[in-house]
């Protein structure tokens, strides 16, 4: 019951999302896509927080998202959005895997600095990556959708809204079940005795290992959302600012609700662009 009650929620929240992006004006709409993507990314670092563990390198997945999703566009002339969102989430989940081993015994400043120290690396090898398009980045443009092409920009931008409401929600759902499986509760009982999980027979290890996979996964959602959505990609979106940003989010939201987390990526992007109006020399 709780599952089909879960999946009604989600049937309920996309319905609300695509009539809310339907009415509202187009800045909304840009800016409700971007918050999503971002979402994402923080999710991410929720999942490793109910471990115990805060990364502060999540640009990482971010950017490996984000350049995906934009290579395969320029090179590959890869232009559905599904495609591309889906090459961003497998350059997440390598890129994860690869590193996971590496760092899933290591804990509190220890993992946060080392994740960091990955992002800042990645930040400076895409700076002299002039094939890459160096510091200015590259431009994309706008995509379709199952085949579909938006006939004008506003219809695109509503479109785009629609399907990362799509990719937020099935993502919420999954993580939600995830949270509530055997695999979710050992990571909070991670994060409150390592000792006394490990004598239990389960290895935090392993547990951290996946959190830590399922993040890099969400953060290359998140990055190819946020690529299409902007139009545009650069180091930026490694650096160690970006990466701020996400567990900022993450703290704001806390690791209990996976809603409250996307409740404040659009109160932040709400705030950002205001503040900057009101406020534009603090």
């Amino acid at each position: 019951m709780a599952g089909i009650g879960t999946l009604v929620a989600a049937l309920v929240a996309f319905a609300v999302l695509a009539l809310l992006g339907y009415a509202a004006p187009n800045w909304f709409v840009l800016l409700g896509t971007l918050a999503f993507a971002k979402g994402l990314v923080a999710l991410g670092i929720v999942a490793l927080m109910r471990g115990g563990l805060v990364s502060f390198g999540q640009g990482t997945f971010y950017c490996a998202g984000a350049y995906a999703a934009g290579m395969a566009m320029r090179s590959l002339g890869i232009g559905d959005a599904a495609i591309l969102v889906a090459l961003g989430a497998l350059a997440g989940l390598i890129l994860g895997l690869i590193i996971a081993p590496l760092l899933a015994g290591y804990r509190g400043i220890f993992f946060a600095t080392l994740t960091l120290a990955l992002s800042m690396i990645v930040y400076g090898i895409l700076n002299k990556t002039y094939s890459l398009g160096g510091s200015d980045g590259l431009n994309l443009h706008a995509p379709t959708f199952f085949g579909y092409r938006p006939p004008r920009s506003q219809d695109a931008s509503y479109a785009l809204f629609v399907f990362a409401s799509l990719v937020t929600v099935i993502a919420a759902v999954l993580c939600r079940v995830h949270f509530e499986s055997m695999r979710g509760l050992l990571s909070l009982a991670a994060r409150d005795n390592e000792i006394r999980l490990e004598y239990l027979g389960a290895s935090v290890r392993r547990v951290n290992g996946i959190n830590f996979v399922i993040a890099a996964g969400l953060g290359g959602v998140g990055g190819a959302l946020s690529a299409l959505s902007l139009g545009h990609i650069d180091p930026d979106f490694a650096f160690w600012t970006t990466s701020g940003e996400f567990v900022f989010l993450a703290i704001l939201s806390g690791y209990v609700s996976v809603t409250a987390v996307f409740v404040a990526a659009i109160l932040l992007e709400l705030v950002r662009p205001f503040s900057s109006q009101s406020f534009p020399n603090t």
